[in-house]
């Protein structure tokens, strides 16, 4: 197996590959850096097979799309990512091959719902912004949470064994490797800990916000980069109510207007859609306003395939004076998963 970290920054890409079939891989590639990645596989004649990342980044722009469009590689993220443009929904467990080079995914969510682990090659893990070397990503995003990251680690990543080498997204102290055992025993957050003092820890950093993060993270999430949709602030999000999916259910056939902002293919994918429910693109909110005038003073529900980019599209609504405005918790796999009805 071919490995190695290709950005040299703070912020962590890595190439697997295996020379002798020819193909590789790439996880969390930045959008900064795509051309040394390109120069990279062209100088070991590697085939790409996917891009992947970790988890819904905040601090840096994905370029998974942009490698996708200039590769025809595919895309890979888990079932609960937002992003509209993926090839591949992993799974917790699953098992699959680049070459010889056997890849375990690990469903690790705490810092973000959509965060995986990769057990790559019997021998280490790439822990995305979970687990740090003496670290662990913090848990304040949306979505976020300690408890579940504190199981995460415990329970998936430090179930391996402790010779595993640890390979995280980031690192702000210029280490490059550690091992599970080493986190297990050094780890200042993590060692004798229990789950309480570990989320009393994470409740208590106080960090600053990443530069950029209301047109990074809205833009990984729903793949949208155009100056006409002014993506609301943070607190702008947490301000839009939440509607589980059974009082939705409630709501079909009714005055509310159910608008699904997926993509095209999203709405007659695997995930169906709510009967009645209305399709109308994030990207094109702001061309539908005239025809969503008549409905001002109705209630609307925004709906996407997990709740995140729908979330956006509420605030969006809500800023423009929509008061009567909800996001059904959970999007369309929450719908599914309580086996409501979906057309197709």
């Amino acid at each position: 197996m071919f490995f190695c970290e290709l950005n040299h920054t703070q912020c962590k890409s890595y190439l697997i590959a295996d020379l002798a079939a020819g193909v590789a891989a790439i996880v969390d590639p930045v959008e900064s850096k795509v051309d040394r990645y390109l120069a990279l596989l062209a100088y070991h004649q590697l085939r790409l097979e996917f891009v992947a990342d970790t988890h819904t980044h905040a601090d840096h722009r994905s370029a998974c799309s942009v490698i996708k469009r200039l590769t025809a590689c595919r895309v890979l993220m888990h079932e609960v990512s937002p992003q509209p443009s993926v090839d591949g929904r992993l799974m917790d467990g699953q098992l699959f091959q680049l070459g010889d080079i056997p890849i375990k995914v690990l469903h690790t969510p705490g810092h973000t719902p959509d965060s995986v682990s990769f057990y790559v090659n019997n021998d280490r893990v790439l822990t995305g912004d979970v687990l740090l070397i003496k670290g662990t990503g913090r848990t304040d995003f949306a979505g976020g949470d300690s408890a579940d990251q504190y199981d995460s680690i415990q329970q998936k990543i430090f179930s391996l064994p402790a010779d595993t080498l640890v390979f995280p997204g980031h690192d702000y102290r210029g280490n490059t490797e550690s091992t599970v055992g080493e986190e297990q025993a050094e780890n200042p957050r993590l060692a004798g800990k229990t789950r309480e003092q570990y989320i009393d820890i994470m409740a208590n950093l106080n960090l600053p916000l990443p530069e950029k993060i209301q047109e990074v993270l809205q833009i990984n999430q729903s793949e949208i980069d155009d100056d006409r949709i002014k993506f609301p602030l943070l607190a702008e999000l947490n301000e839009v109510l939440q509607m589980e999916p059974e009082t939705v259910k409630c709501r079909v056939g009714t005055e509310s207007l159910i608008i699904d902002v997926r993509e095209h293919s999203e709405r007659h994918g695997e995930l169906g859609y709510i009967k009645g429910s209305r399709l109308i693109p994030l990207a094109e909110i702001p061309q539908a306003l005239d025809s969503l005038e008549q409905d001002r003073d109705n209630e609307i529900i925004l709906v996407c395939r997990s709740g995140a980019r729908s979330t956006t599209a509420a605030a969006i609504l809500k800023g423009l004076g929509f008061d009567r405005v909800k996001n059904m918790k959970g999007g369309m796999l929450a719908w599914n998963k309580e086996g409501f009805e979906v057309q197709r």
